[in-house]
């Protein structure tokens, strides 16, 4: 998203990035349209996944490094740099930052989409870590000291991120921070829209369709119970709703396609909603995500019962201007969006009363198709655009840069 603006605010980005067969992740080949094609990009190799994973090593971060490090050494060998900018959630490699800063002093910024090292799981049963979870939570715990004490800059969708951070690391309290999420790009919606005929039809019109786009899991379940628990009491009173209502969780694992484990699905057959919930594990392409949510009839934004969780890809959500219907936790930097954006139906699962209820008027008004299209402030969404965010990431380099010249002046 920032890679076409980076310019306009005077910066010019060289892209590091692996090669797409070392990746198992889905691929998205319409991505390349949305790029400008001034800047130069080099593809690095990793090692392969069939023999690494035989030592345990699966991960795309861990299988590349060597590469990385590899390649970004003779890029700086023969051009100048000012900046080194890590934005990926594949953490480990944030830690070649520390050592080329050393060898070369040439400053970097982590870019925070999620949390890297994390406690979240230390009191959860451990039928709910993820995989390697004991390996991951000890790379973690070591590799994130290292890359943040050193670092010059942090970038982060979360302000509670940042803040965790410097709690954790007082070498960083004084250094440049922004927060700054995914904004909405035109450029991608409209390139979604003439590619339609390219993704699978996910949805039946011939009933109304919620749907959610995005990763799932047990912290979302508070959220997710009340709106399983609203459609069960809809169904009593109505019914004949069930032949109208579906709901859609689409793409809810990070695992390698067919390899995701269902995390919704087991919740809705608590609830008696086999045939209305529909949970879809793997992982599907961004355009293919943004066509989805034009072609729903409504939109849900689940949020985490961790209280950082800010839902950094939510503007796509907001953008594609359909109701909405976002439950979080009260402390999320979430609702502070959703109250700029004046979206109604957004609730707190650990304050707002009746949420049940509200939940059922809102499917009410959507299968009945009485729900307006949303209408935003102007210079709300202006602020939330790719180009403006990305001026917000520029600025912070720029500090970097500056707060590095008065350190060694």
């Amino acid at each position: 998203m920032s890679l076409p603006y980076f310019k306009e605010f005077d910066w010019l980005p060289t892209v590091v990035t692996v090669a797409p067969k070392y990746s198992e992740q889905s691929k998205d080949d319409l991505l390349e349209k949305s790029l400008p094609n001034d800047f130069p990009v080099h593809y690095v190799r990793a090692f392969d996944k069939k023999i690494t994973s035989k030592l345990g090593l699966g991960s795309i971060a861990l299988r590349s490094l060597y590469y990385y490090y590899k390649k970004v050494n003779e890029l700086l060998s023969r051009e100048n740099f000012d900046l080194i900018y890590f934005s990926t959630t594949q953490f480990p490699v944030c830690v070649l930052g520390a050592l080329w800063k050393k060898k070369l002093g040439i400053p970097y910024v982590i870019d925070f989409q999620d949390p890297w090292f994390s406690t979240y799981y230390d009191d959860k049963p451990k039928s709910e870590l993820p995989r390697k979870h004991w390996f991951s939570y000890r790379l973690n715990k070591y590799l994130e000291p290292i890359s943040v004490k050193n670092a010059d800059g942090l970038i982060s969708v979360s302000a509670k991120y940042i803040a965790d951070l410097k709690a954790r690391y007082p070498e960083v309290i004084n250094i440049p921070t922004a927060t700054v999420i995914f904004g909405a790009s035109e450029i991608d919606r409209q390139i979604a829209f003439e590619n339609q005929h390219r993704f699978p039809q996910l949805f039946d019109k011939r009933f109304r369709n919620l749907v959610y786009v995005g990763r799932g899991g047990h912290d979302m379940h508070k959220a997710i119970n009340l709106v399983f628990e609203a459609v069960k009491q809809l169904f009593v009173t109505y019914p004949h709703y069930t032949k109208i209502l579906k709901l859609h969780f689409i793409g809810t694992s990070y695992a390698p396609k067919g390899a995701g484990t269902l995390t919704i699905t087991p919740l809705a057959e608590q609830y008696g909603l086999s045939e209305t919930v529909v949970e879809i594990t793997d992982r599907v392409g961004y355009y293919e995500a943004l066509a989805a949510l034009d072609n729903a009839d409504a939109l849900f934004v689940p949020g985490s019962d961790d209280p950082a969780y800010v839902a950094s890809k939510l503007l796509p959500f907001l953008f594609a201007k359909k109701p909405l219907l976002a439950i979080f936790n009260s402390n999320s930097p979430a609702i502070e969006l959703l109250t700029k954006f004046r979206i109604k139906d957004t609730y707190m699962f650990d304050k707002d009363k009746n949420i049940e209820e509200n939940v059922k008027n809102f499917l009410v008004s959507m299968i009945e198709n009485a729900n307006t299209v949303p209408d935003y402030p102007e210079d709300v969404t202006e602020a939330y655009s790719a180009k403006a965010l990305t001026k917000k990431q520029t600025i912070l380099f720029d500090q970097v840069i500056n707060h590095k010249a008065n350190a060694t002046s």
